[in-house]
């Protein structure tokens, strides 16, 4: 899944952890959050390097 589908999933998660006060299914929202901002700095990471390999 992209890092986009992943915080959703994750932002739901923790609403419907929040809502239902289930805190093992709100944990779980902000763990998908968090993997999705590490997806995302790893793109970033990509791309940067990729532009400097491009540039030669």
């Amino acid at each position: 899944m992209g890092s986009n589908t992943d915080d959703l999933k994750g932002r739901a998660k923790e609403a419907a952890g929040a809502a239902t006060d289930d805190d093992e299914l709100r944990n779980e929202g902000k763990a998908d959050q968090a993997g999705a901002k590490v997806k995302n700095m790893a793109n970033d990471a990509v791309d940067k390097v990729k532009g400097v390999v491009n540039k030669d």
